[in-house]
């Protein structure tokens, strides 16, 4: 099918554009770039409509009626002089609620739009606040702006009194237009939304997104368990800096080689990388509580166990030719020695994070007796 989306260039419709085109679909993408003309070949031409354009952040009150108001009605019209079947989509917000300028020009095209729609296919859907990748900050999304200036540095302004805002996530409203285009396109006379949405107050997304720049530096894992938390995550990344992508790590070096963290949990333990010389064995400790897992990612390393009180030594020889985790129990003392001609590299897991007051680590070689 081909599908005509006006505001192509926009926040929506970039997503929108490649989300069609990831389907197999061929878009006709129109924007305030194109020729005037071009927007009655597309009509024409497509399947389906999907009316995304408008004007939200004017110069004068008129621009809300010239970009919401009568490209609606000049779509209309021209879907009706080709006697186009195809169903019509259109952005409205939940401003449309609201007697404001903004408010009024997006009711009035919905009015428009839902008498058309008494004899042809229409869906009104009316967003709330939009957030996530390519939404341009300091315009009309706040989580836009806190991401692109909590990632830089730069101040914010929280009113502490501000009420909860419901937000909804893009990929959540290409997904709900997927999902109408494999439907039956037979319309709907009523105002749609699309969900799930989630009603945040934004000193929690300040919190939240202060969060996610702090575990740059502090490598804790931040907390996305809940839906909104991971949205709200990739939508931060996606403002970071272009040259600001990568960070440091602290590695901890000596003439055996390496071992650095990379990442930390609350409450599900940290992982590690261990880099060792041909030759080097490190370890020779046991644990009481902590446990780890260890996988090799490069090289050829032995690692060996003795359980307290015993004598008898398990060895287990890991490698890169075979991606196995070796579990690391509590009560056998282990050593982990690289027995092949290059550096190793083996990950490393602890249930734990370290803490140097408290680090459950007590030498024991493995091959002494016990």
């Amino acid at each position: 099918m081909k599908i005509l989306v006006t505001g192509a260039n926009g926040f929506i419709g970039k997503n929108l554009c490649l989300g069609l085109k990831e389907k197999g679909y061929e878009v006709l993408p129109f924007d305030i770039d194109n020729d005037p003309e071009d927007l009655a070949s597309y009509v024409k031409e497509a399947d389906w409509i999907f009316h995304l354009a408008g004007v939200n952040r004017p110069l004068t009150e008129k621009e809300f009626t010239n970009g919401n108001v009568n490209l609606t009605k000049r779509l209309i019209d021209l879907v009706k002089e080709n006697g186009s079947l195809a169903p019509l989509v259109y952005s409205s917000s939940t401003q449309a609620e609201k007697d404001n300028p903004y408010g009024r020009s997006k009711r009035k095209a919905e009015e428009l739009l839902l008498d058309f729609g008494m004899d042809h296919p229409v869906y009104v859907y009316r967003f709330y606040n939009v957030y996530g990748k390519w939404c341009n900050p300091n315009y009309n999304s706040v989580i836009a702006t806190f991401c692109f200036n909590i990632a830089r540095g730069l101040p914010i302004s929280v009113n502490p009194d501000a009420p909860k805002i419901d937000f909804v996530y893009i990929d959540d409203i290409v997904s709900e237009f997927l999902r109408l285009l494999q439907g039956t396109g037979k319309g709907s006379h009523n105002l749609l939304y699309v969900e799930p949405h989630d009603q945040v107050e934004l000193r929690e997304i300040v919190a939240r997104l202060t969060y996610f720049k702090e575990s740059r530096d502090n490598h804790m894992v931040p907390h996305i368990e809940d839906p909104f938390g991971k949205k709200l995550y990739s939508t931060y990344l996606s403002y970071l800096d272009e040259n600001d992508f990568s960070y440091p790590l602290d590695m901890h070096k000596d003439y055996r080689g390496s071992f650095t963290e990379i990442l930390k949990t609350e409450g599900l333990g940290q992982i590690s990388v261990n880099v060792s010389k041909p030759g080097i064995t490190k370890g020779n400790h046991y644990h009481h509580t902590k446990t780890e897992k260890y996988l090799v990612v490069s090289g050829t390393c032995e690692i060996k166990f003795r359980k307290i009180g015993t004598h008898d030594i398990i060895t287990y020889v890991c490698s890169d030719k075979e991606m196995k985790v070796v579990d690391i129990p509590p009560g056998y003392t282990h050593s982990i020695k690289n027995i092949g001609k290059t550096d190793s590299v083996t990950i490393m897991w602890a249930n734990e994070l370290y803490d140097p007051d408290h680090p459950d680590t007590i030498y024991c070689p493995v091959e002494e007796d016990a």
